[in-house]
């Protein structure tokens, strides 16, 4: 696999990108930007996770979703036939989903594209602000979950860690990636600020912790579903 196709493509070590600090890359749409910090395949064919921008007035052409896509807006307003979704909403569109996106005012998005297999997968779309948080997987630690379906290895949820949040150690059997929204973390390795993405193989583990509080998107038991390079 030459090297445009293949970026942070080993499934089997542990990855991170400082999303804030990379230069943005232009799209095929030239008013669409993005950050890359993983691609297995063709640059516009592969598996890719992304941060993505619409400059205001920006569009793609109408395009089909083989293998699916998963979409958290994280600024401004995404809009695509099918409706209007603000900051905080999160989309999962499944295989043979269509649809001409666009942004009027310009927007910024967490894009995963062709890691979705199964067309049996329900259509997501949530406003996460409308979401009450929910007890999580440690003392000050809340969640909002976003998607599980049975059948279906991976689920995503959003947490917020309140300062001084501690869980000890955390094992992913199956992997798991982690996007700073708001806040920073550390772990044993170092610390994630606004815009890191971290992803750890099948059986990693960490001891993560937040002196002064974070919001985190986080993906667990998705590497199944992912093709590697390593």
């Amino acid at each position: 696999m030459g090297i445009a196709e293949h970026l942070n493509g080993d499934l089997s070590v542990r990855a991170a990108a400082d999303t804030a600090s990379m230069e943005w890359m232009p799209s095929p749409s030239g008013t669409v930007w993005r950050k890359r910090v993983h691609l297995v395949g063709a640059p516009e064919s592969g598996q890719v996770t992304s941060i993505v921008r619409y400059e205001p007035e920006s569009s793609f052409p109408a395009h089909d979703h083989p293998g699916g896509e998963e979409i958290l807006v994280l600024d401004g307003v995404f809009s695509d036939e099918h409706g209007d979704w603000p900051a905080g909403t999160y989309l999962l569109n499944p295989e043979g989903f269509r649809h001409a996106p666009y942004s009027k005012d310009g927007c910024l998005l967490f894009v995963k594209l062709r890691q979705f297999p199964g067309r049996d997968r329900q259509h997501v779309a949530i406003d996460t602000t409308g979401l009450e948080w929910q007890p999580g997987p440690g003392p000050g630690i809340g969640l909002k979950p976003l998607y599980a379906q049975p059948g279906y290895s991976d689920t995503m949820r959003l947490e917020r860690w309140q300062p001084r949040a501690d869980p000890g150690t955390v094992s992913y059997e199956h992997g798991a990636e982690l996007l700073v929204l708001e806040g920073s973390f550390s772990d044993e390795e170092g610390e994630y600020e606004t815009g890191s993405w971290l992803r750890l193989p099948e059986g990693g583990r960490h001891h993560p912790r937040s002196a002064n509080g974070c919001t985190l998107y986080v993906k667990q038991s998705g590497l199944p579903y992912l093709r590697s390079a390593g």
